[in-house]
């Protein structure tokens, strides 16, 4: 039988961060930025190292996360990371004291976080919340944060999303979280096909690319993806296209458009980009 946890309400939570990656690291950050008790677990021990010399206090596996912190924030690469990590025999679940919550940040299909949610014992809560914004936000601490579950779970656990958050949307039951997020990417990598061709189609007509995103910048087609483009890695588009396509599956969709910007993504990067974007050849097909 669990011992439930208790601690008085001036008490700051103490939150564990999974996975110190490209968002993991800077939500740290900016936690401990915020005089916020922080536990952090991750595989790199060069990044452990960066968060406990920020104060951070290093837990030896998920079971000592789990049991020291009120609040984890799971910021894992895939689904099957995020259900080892929290269903595992030795995972997140197994150790979670009576009244915390896990927080799924990861970018995961809406079953993923249910499946969480069914083997979560009695008096663990779970959300999903996801990120957008990329890696700029998250180091400007201004994460549009997306979240499914419990409105007073969330509630409960704002004191630890407002440090490294511009928004915090509630979205619906668990799960509407993931599928804000995957509306979201829709528009992102088609947005970005679709900037990749036009300033491409332009560029072969002689009308320089720098040019015309100055231009476009000032009209209908504005848009926080068309003035960040170098800012963007193009890492994730085949992951996030293939979730939505499989969520499609699920409620009988068609989503002809993202397999075009999956096909369109496949010849994009950072490099080719940033020819574009200075006007030269990017070697497109």
């Amino acid at each position: 039988m669990r011992n439930p946890a208790t601690q008085q309400p001036s008490q700051p939570l103490r939150t564990g961060v999974l996975g110190l990656g490209a968002m993991g690291a800077p939500i740290a950050s900016h936690l401990l930025g915020a005089g916020l008790p922080v536990s952090v677990l991750d595989r790199d021990p060069d990044v452990v190292a960066k968060a406990v010399a920020a104060g951070a206090q290093v837990a030896g596996d998920l079971v000592e996360l789990a049991a020291g912190c009120r609040v984890v924030l799971v910021l894992l690469p895939t689904d099957v990371d995020v259900l080892e990590a929290c269903t595992g025999e030795a995972g997140l679940l197994s150790a979670a004291p009576d009244g915390s919550t896990l927080v799924i940040c990861s970018s995961v299909r809406p079953s993923t976080c249910e499946q969480v949610q069914e083997a979560a014992p009695r008096g663990i809560a779970v959300l999903d919340a996801a990120l957008t914004g990329g890696l700029r936000a998250a180091v400007m601490g201004q994460i549009n944060l997306l979240v499914g579950g419990d409105g007073a779970v969330l509630d409960r656990v704002r004191p630890v999303l407002e440090p490294w958050t511009s928004g915090v949307h509630l979205l619906g039951r668990l799960g509407a979280g993931q599928v804000a997020k995957t509306a979201n990417n829709l528009l992102h990598w088609a947005q970005i096909a679709a900037i990749t061709e036009s300033f491409e189609l332009a560029r072969r007509y002689g009308v320089s690319a720098p040019d015309l995103r100055r231009a476009l910048v000032h009209g209908p087609t504005d848009s926080r993806t068309m003035r960040e483009l170098e800012d963007f890695r193009f890492t994730w588009y085949e992951k996030d296209i293939e979730n939505a396509l499989v969520m499609a599956q699920e409620v009988a969709f068609l989503l002809p458009g993202a397999e075009r910007s999956r096909d369109a993504m496949r010849q994009i990067s950072v490099d080719k980009m940033a020819l574009l974007l200075r006007g030269e050849d990017p070697q497109l097909p």
